[in-house]
């Protein structure tokens, strides 16, 4: 059982949201990934100024070309993140989807007013050019 929304902020002061966000790979490595996945966390994290006790949960898909490292095992190992519940599966296959993807969607919670920064990173910028 996750503590995670029971040791984070108040409700009364703070949202929940939902955040979206993706990056890509150069190739199917378990070091490419880790540092693909290091980088889309720590975009997600500065961006929205959070801490641990802030995140809920996040669920990670990788697309069918990527089979190298679980991306949430890379996520584990960030300081504070043993309570936040973590998953992986694979994206539904789309005939001419962007390859090597990595996306993810997480909740946590945001101070009333502050606006989810999303990050979309690498080549997965281009799957949503409104949120740069």
């Amino acid at each position: 059982m996750t503590t995670a929304s029971t040791t984070g902020p108040s409700l009364p002061s703070h949202q929940l949201v939902a955040w979206r966000g993706a990056t890509t790979v150069p190739e199917n490595t378990a070091p490419a990934i880790e540092q693909a996945v290091s980088e889309l966390v720590d975009a997600l994290v500065t961006r929205n100024q959070l801490q641990p006790g802030n995140i809920v949960s996040v669920v990670f898909s990788v697309t069918a070309d990527l089979n190298a490292l679980f991306p949430a095992s890379v996520a584990r190992q960030r300081p504070g993140w043993e309570g936040i519940a973590l998953l992986d599966t694979q994206q539904m296959h789309v005939p001419g989807d962007l390859k090597h993807c990595i996306r993810l969607f997480a909740h946590g919670w945001l101070p009333k007013g502050q606006i989810p920064d999303h990050p979309y990173l690498r080549g997965a910028a281009s799957l949503r050019t409104d949120r740069q």
